[in-house]
């Protein structure tokens, strides 16, 4: 899930006799995505940002939802292939069909078009159509990019190697840099001479989540977990790749299996406190978010956020403040954990100190008009209409075309 800070601990001594170093499940960590409010007329980029904040942190739904908003308010080909990654990650392949003739309608590149197309084909199973296609199509990065992936799944692992090479000296940059991720898979298992093909596969599979392809790899993984049931690393990338691709019920049974091997580990902890809220078990996932958290989990942030949302969702206000307090209290806080704390404090009847904490987000962000809009907010719920009427007016000047606000001004 997208936001996938935490480091794997590669394979166990069993496997190959040797301690492996630790490296991401997701790539280098991904640090805490600012949410600073831009003002900007232009709809499908506002929708494009909360869309990409949403992505990062593993919320496709969310991000989905707004990739669909920035479609509709004309962001062309970009929007679409944003849409088109969360449908994907989702597995909403009706959708995706829709977008498909959407990017074909906006004139996106044939090469792109070709990719995703073998991609909804490799995901249905038809191997030997996208080899058709693919065998058939003109040279391209999005051709070798294709046959990498459809001779990964194979274990045709000397061409997956030769494709990828020919895709990393590309010209399309992310798919280099994906080329670049799943190679390296290749390259670390080279490091163990008497490394297993199970220890090989889930390499090949944790590179596969990194590039948002979980859905190949979980048949990969679950051969894995099903000849080996203490591998801790491959439970846990099966459990965040069930995860992704909205499975809640099957990635609780595997984060609960990684977690009966190793109960200490808080990355272990965080994803099964996902698990579980994904089920709408939000008491379970605040007690394992809070070891996670205990336990030392980084970023601390991610953790305090999310205790602090389904904190909201059982009805205790009074945690949800004290975490929103911490991350309002943090250097680098967002103004999210601002809008939180005033929304929890406010459930607490604490109107006063949501208002200082309003005044604050607008000392913070002195230039953007949502802060303002939150100040008045906040305002008006007290009946200080005059401060309200300020703030808002602050508001429209700083950006004369917010969503609502003229409303609210003239709701006063």
């Amino acid at each position: 899930m997208a936001f996938l800070w935490w480091q794997l601990t590669q394979s166990t001594l069993q496997l190959s006799g040797q301690k492996f170093t630790d490296t991401d499940l997701l790539g280098a960590p991904i640090p805490t995505v600012s949410d600073i409010p831009i003002d900007s007329d232009d709809a499908s980029l506002l929708h494009l940002r909360q869309g990409d904040i949403y992505a990062l942190r593993g919320e496709w739904e969310e991000a989905q939802e707004q990739y669909e908003s920035a479609v509709k308010s004309g962001g062309g080909l970009a929007a679409l292939r944003k849409l088109a990654q969360a449908q994907l990650q989702r597995r909403d392949m009706k959708g995706i069909r829709s977008t498909l003739k959407k990017l074909k309608n906006e004139g996106a590149r044939p090469e792109d078009v070709l990719l995703l197309e073998i991609i909804i084909q490799l995901r249905a199973g038809e191997l030997v159509d996208a080899k058709k296609v693919l065998e058939s199509a003109d040279d391209s990065p999005q051709k070798h990019y294709g046959l990498a992936l459809l001779t990964i799944i194979q274990g045709s692992h000397e061409r997956a190697l030769q494709e990828l090479a020919l895709t990393i000296n590309g010209w399309d940059p992310v798919l280099r840099s994906y080329a670049r991720t799943l190679n390296a898979a290749y390259d670390e298992f080279a490091l163990f001479p008497n490394g297993t093909d199970i220890h090989l596969i889930t390499l090949l599979s944790r590179a596969l989540a990194q590039v948002q392809e979980c859905e190949l790899a979980l048949p990969l993984l679950i051969q894995v977990t099903s000849t080996k049931e203490d591998y801790r690393d491959a439970w846990v990338v099966q459990g965040y790749c069930e995860l992704t691709t909205e499975r809640p019920e099957q990635s609780l049974a595997s984060m609960e299996q990684a977690y009966s091997l190793d109960p200490q580990k808080p990355e272990i902890q965080y994803f099964l406190a996902r698990a579980y809220a994904a089920l709408h078990e939000y008491q379970n996932a605040i007690t394992f978010f809070e070891y996670a958290l205990t336990n030392g989990f980084i970023p601390q942030g991610e953790v305090r956020r999310l205790i602090a949302r389904y904190a909201l969702e059982i009805g205790n206000a009074g945690l949800a403040v004290d975490q929103y307090e911490a991350l309002t209290n943090d250097p680098n806080a967002t103004f999210e954990s601002y809008q939180g704390y005033v929304t929890a404090a406010a459930a607490l009847g604490q109107a006063e100190e949501a208002l200082q904490k309003a005044k604050l987000a607008t000392e913070k962000w002195p230039k953007n008009a949502r802060s303002f809009e939150l100040l008045g907010t906040v305002a008006a719920q007290l009946e200080k209409k005059a401060e309200a009427k300020a703030a808002y007016e602050k508001a429209l000047k700083l950006n004369p075309n917010l969503p609502g606000l003229q409303e609210k001004l003239q709701s006063l």
